[in-house]
């Protein structure tokens, strides 16, 4: 056991996601709940490093549970990469009286936070904010659902227009190198196809979706692509459609930050309330360096470096339900 835990440290840091609200009120409140005091770290790595650092109490997050992006602010710091950076930020940290940090964010934020806890021997415990799904070791991550269900919504809209002109929609979503949310998207929408990353087989996606799923019998089409840099996202693909397959009008929708927003769904706001009332109890328990993680309903503590360093693997089984329905 190291020494005693009296003060911990909260920030949010990289992209924002639906529920890290939530998820502050429950460390805030769990913390003094059990004696501790609670410091919230405004814009992430790069306000630890200007001090921008204040006392939250139980009022702090009254009212926030129901609300998208985060309080605390967030932003990325190129200075936090820097030994200089990574000092001040440290000696803050003492000034402050912080005896422990609490990291919501997503693969980067919490490769962030081995720095602290390697160069300095310094506890911390990563909580999986992303709406991408892309943590190793957890069943989802706080924003995934409601950027699924914003997808899904927008798709529907999206319906409507392509099948009253007999268009075929390319429509890209976010998901960084992962495609939890194309194809889990895809098959909440019907859509007929979903290009992902993790499908990178020598089958050229693109043809096999005409081949396949554009029938005469289809009138319109969504085919929904993640942003992968590995893919081109949904301009490469419409305009290899509009070069190799004229007769078809294609049309192309990025949905962008607007799915980053809005309000958290009940399950975000459960699985924020859970991870954040489950990171006390792992200090409190002399956990440190663990990501505090969701599998099969269950909390689980995977160690940081495994959470961002795996890749987590999509389920073959989703990419064969997409294909099948979308005949």
């Amino acid at each position: 056991m190291g020494k005693q835990i009296k003060t911990v440290g909260i920030l949010t840091s990289g992209g924002d996601a639906p529920g890290m609200n939530a998820c502050i009120r429950a460390i805030t409140r769990t913390a003094i709940y059990n004696g501790m005091k609670v410091m919230g770290i405004y814009r992430g790595y790069e306000g630890l490093i200007n001090g921008e650092i204040k006392e939250f109490t139980s009022e702090s997050v009254s009212n926030t549970i129901q609300r998208g992006g985060t309080i605390l602010k967030t932003a990325r710091s190129m200075e936090f990469m820097t030994p200089e950076g990574m000092q001040k930020a440290y000696d803050n940290l003492v000034k402050f009286g912080i005896d422990a940090l609490i990291v919501i964010g997503g693969n980067g934020s919490l490769t962030g936070a081995l720095r602290p806890a390697r160069e300095y021997d310094y506890p911390v415990i990563g909580l999986p904010g992303t709406i991408d799904n892309d943590l190793y070791g957890t069943d989802s991550t706080i924003g995934y659902d409601t950027a699924l269900n914003t997808i899904v919504d927008c798709v529907d809209k999206i319906r409507d227009t392509a099948t009253s002109h007999d268009r075929i929609f390319f429509v890209e979503v976010m998901g960084r190198d992962a495609g939890f949310l194309a194809q889990n998207s895809a098959i909440a929408a019907g859509a007929e196809a979903a290009i992902i990353p993790e499908d990178q087989t020598d089958v050229d996606q693109l043809e096999q979706f005409i081949s396949r799923g554009f029938r005469k019998s289809k009138n319109s089409s969504i085919v929904i692509v993640s942003e992968s840099k590995k893919d081109g996202g949904a301009m490469y693909y419409a305009e290899r459609v509009r070069k190799e397959y004229p007769q078809y009008d294609v049309r192309v929708t990025i949905l962008g930050h607007l799915q980053r927003g809005g309000t958290p769904t009940a399950c975000d706001r459960i699985l924020a309330s859970r991870l954040g009332h489950a990171s006390i109890e792992a200090l409190k328990e002399g956990q440190r360096n663990v990501m505090v993680g969701i599998h099969n309903d269950q909390i689980v503590y995977v160690p940081i470096d495994r959470a961002i360093k795996k890749d987590k693997p999509i389920d073959k089984e989703l990419i064969d339900v997409l294909g099948v329905l979308s005949i």
